[in-house]
């Protein structure tokens, strides 16, 4: 039995992370490869913009800059894969950030904040998930309406208000590497996730589940796949990460303030589409320069479009010489010359 055509999300964008359960292996080297060129492109064009491209304070400043987003990318990536989307990731953070700033002022304990932040990630998470799941609502208009209520939410709890006298022990995860290295606290964690979530994904029968589900969501039923358990957990972890992403920008920032992560939703999936790091080496790269940073979404979008449009470029090919050919078997015979009547 053929599993029915896919209509989700995942079906629509057949992004290089998202769908390699559906891409044929030599097309995966290919598209591998080529994010390899397009990394080793924007190392080469960050050496020759700027001599401070490649020295420690920079790679420890990249790491510091793109920390925040890699983390929240590791569960978007798994929820893509899915066949579904979340796009509230960076409202969340700005939610779990308000609330930190708002206990903290209160004169709560940080340990006792951070598990409550967590536990309102978790439920942010379970939100999302619980809508898209069990109501069955699709999770892009979802995730866009979570998007607006929980900055909604951070607007609540802080207002016009800005927190900035935390700790010097918490504020200093922005300022120093780990074991004095210059390797920064928010891309240490990263490393270890992408460690975690990557075996989990690739080793595991969660996994395993996952690429079925964004193949084909029924199929994966049929196949005795809980698909809307492990989907919902997926969108809790997210909520989780997102607020431990959170927690780490305030502190790097040394500020809690009602926007904090607004707009980031876009290099979330960024990052998820071109790899951290073509995401963080085009955005370092560009911050060298004298390149408008007004403009600086730019090169990032193109390179978003790049990447959506070349692992599909085959079958969109094959789309269009398709509707070529039945227009032409469609088109009546030109008349004869000559046979019309006087």
């Amino acid at each position: 039995m053929e599993p029915d055509r896919d209509t989700s999300l995942a079906a629509t964008v057949d992004a290089p992370v998202g769908w390699r359960s559906r891409i044929p292996a030599r097309n995966m080297l290919r598209w591998e490869t080529g994010l390899g060129v397009v990394v080793l492109a924007i190392g080469v064009l960050g050496v020759s913009t700027s001599s401070q491209f490649l020295t420690g304070t920079n790679i420890f400043n990249l790491g510091l800059q793109s920390g925040e987003i890699a983390i929240m990318a590791l569960p978007m990536a798994l929820i893509i894969i899915s066949g579904e989307i979340d796009l509230s990731v960076a409202s969340i953070l700005g939610m779990s950030s308000a609330l930190l700033g708002y206990l903290f002022a209160k004169g709560w304990p940080m340990p006792a904040i951070f598990v409550v932040v967590l536990l309102v990630g978790a439920v942010a998470g379970a939100i999302n998930g619980l809508l898209i799941t069990r109501i069955g609502l699709p999770s892009l208009a979802v995730t866009i309406g979570t998007l607006g209520l929980y900055r909604g939410v951070a607007n609540i709890i802080l207002g016009p208000n800005t927190i900035s006298n935390f700790p010097a022990s918490y504020a200093n995860i922005g300022v120093n590497g780990v074991f004095n290295t210059n390797l920064a606290f928010s891309a240490a964690i990263f490393i270890v996730l992408a460690v975690i979530f990557g075996v989990l994904l690739h080793f595991t029968p969660v996994g395993r589940s996952i690429y079925a589900m964004g193949a084909s969501p029924e199929a994966a039923t049929y196949a005795g796949i809980r698909v809307k358990r492990i989907k919902t957990l997926l969108y809790i972890t997210s909520g989780v990460i997102c607020s431990l992403a959170g927690v780490l920008l305030t502190f790097r920032l040394s500020t809690a303030v009602n926007t904090n992560g607004l707009g980031l939703e876009l290099d979330v999936v960024a990052v998820v589409l071109l790899g951290v790091l073509a995401f963080a080496g085009i955005s370092n790269a560009l911050l060298l320069t004298n390149f408008n940073q007004e403009a600086a979404s730019i090169p990032v979008g193109i390179l978003l479009l790049i990447s959506v449009f070349v692992p599909n470029m085959a079958q969109l090919t094959r789309r269009l010489r398709d509707a070529v050919a039945r227009r032409s078997h469609a088109a009546p015979p030109a008349p004869a010359i000559g046979s019309g009547h006087d």
